[in-house]
């Protein structure tokens, strides 16, 4: 059964007897797919189409993305720019793989190094986050000759084997020994802090407890430190502003480099081009990928010159650096720099901060809570805040996501509990898809609570 089959296109009616339905859907995933592989929503909906900001499902409801791909449909659906320039680059060339050099790949190369912070410099190209972070880790080991890397708590790095072991989370961890060199430090989770202190008085302690966990969890000498300045999968959790540049001086005393891994902060979701920008740190290598292309596969790690220079093997990337997902990219780069989407990701995240904000003024028992920066915000569901009970609320949450759902709103949920909402709507949202989203989400909140 084929969706749409081309001989039957001219014929409605035709077309209304072969679709499938939801439940064959349904019915493929069950019997020939991972049952990991998991769906958002209790009841599965079958994405068919997108434009801008919405999407419409196999029964042709229409829904508000404020979640996007995971963060990665930066700039809507169907962005008509980015398709030019895909269908003008597929009609040109659509693949050839990195052991030749393609005007894309090239042009992108140089862009990253323009708008990147401090000295970073040269590019290797992959078509994941996850082999991103597994290159920087590798360029980390070259540079230093040490080996250990440390990661942070609540992190997620990917799927891939190295990327599992760097990810600090054990539902997305798997079984078994994923990276003996890696070490994690305590999260900058302050609402619920691993060391039951308050910032501002707790000066940043769990910052400091980085060397700590060097001087006895390590060799003493340390390859380096990969982080998301804003904790993704890990329910957006958002450091203090002095975090990095504190962990990124440890590291180095250590032997280290820093590594900031852009993949979900990346391209003006914070507010600026990077979120590590936000903290004043320039780090030795940046990875990236989601945004960078609107939705087709890329990724990126760029890195300072001695970095990149210190590695003396040969290296491929079959699929990194596809001429077809680096034209995307330049183009989405074009649009976020031309249009000073950074600025609107501020402007925009701030009426949806104040508006998530009134939410949990409404609901101030399950409303725990709120936090981001730019178009990247969350809200952590709890059980009681008023009572001082912060038991995560799982439960709650999935009611929450359908119930949005439901009225036309589609929201991401993460958190090492489950209990947290994201919400990341693409970087060119107006003020009134804003106040659309918040007025759903406000009504699904008092449906569910």
């Amino acid at each position: 059964m084929q969706y749409q089959p081309a001989d039957v296109l001219a014929n409605p009616e035709a077309e209304k007897e072969t679709s499938p339905t939801t439940a064959d859907v349904a019915r493929q995933y069950e019997q020939y797919v991972f049952p990991q592989v998991k769906n958002l929503h209790t009841e599965p909906m079958v994405v068919t189409d997108g434009q801008g900001g919405r999407v419409t499902d196999l029964d042709e409801r229409t829904y508000l993305d404020f979640f996007g791909g995971i963060l990665t449909v930066s700039l809507g659906h169907a962005n008509e720019e980015v398709n030019r320039a895909v269908i003008a680059q597929v009609r040109r060339l659509s693949h050839i793989s990195t052991l030749y050099p393609t005007l894309p790949m090239g042009e992108l190369a140089e862009r990253l190094a323009r708008i990147t912070p401090g000295a970073l410099q040269k590019c290797f190209f992959t078509a994941s986050g996850s082999e991103a972070d597994e290159a920087a880790i590798m360029m980390a080991q070259s540079y230093t000759g040490n080996t250990e890397i440390i990661a942070l708590r609540h992190g997620y790095s990917g799927r891939t084997q190295l990327a599992q072991g760097l990810t600090g989370n054990a539902a997305w961890r798997g079984s078994g020994d994923r990276a003996s060199v890696v070490r994690h430090a305590l999260a900058p989770y302050c609402y619920r802090c691993p060391l039951k202190l308050t910032y501002p008085k707790c000066g940043v302690a769990c910052a400091h407890d980085v060397e700590e966990l060097i001087r006895t969890a390590t060799s003493g000498q340390v390859a380096g430190m990969l982080v998301e300045p804003i904790q993704g999968v890990g329910g957006f959790i958002t450091p203090p502003e002095e975090y990095f540049a504190i962990v990124a001086e440890i590291v180095r005393k250590y032997g280290g480099v820093f590594i900031a891994d852009e993949v979900q902060t990346g391209f003006g979701r914070t507010g600026r081009m990077w979120g590590i920008e936000h903290h004043g740190v320039e780090p030795e290598m940046m990875t990236m990928a989601k945004g960078i292309a609107n939705g087709l596969p890329l990724g990126a790690l760029v890195a300072t010159a001695p970095v990149a220079d210190s590695l003396h093997k040969s290296t491929i990337s079959t699929f990194g650096g596809n001429p077809v997902s680096c034209a995307a990219a330049n183009t989405v780069i074009d649009i976020v720099e031309r249009d000073n989407l950074a600025a609107n990701a501020g402007r925009q995240g701030e009426r949806l901060r104040d508006g998530l904000l009134c939410i949990q003024r409404r609901f101030p028992a399950r409303v725990g809570d709120v936090r981001g920066r730019g178009l990247m915000q969350a809200i952590e569901l709890v059980a009681d805040e008023t009572a001082g009970d912060r038991t995560p609320a799982p439960e709650l949450t999935q009611a929450l996501l359908d119930s949005a759902r439901a009225r036309g709103l589609l929201l991401g949920r993460g958190g090492t509990y489950n209990n947290v909402i994201r919400i990341a709507p693409p970087l060119n949202v107006s003020g009134a898809e804003i106040d659309e989203a918040l007025g759903i989400l406000e009504q699904a909140m008092a449906a569910v609570t």
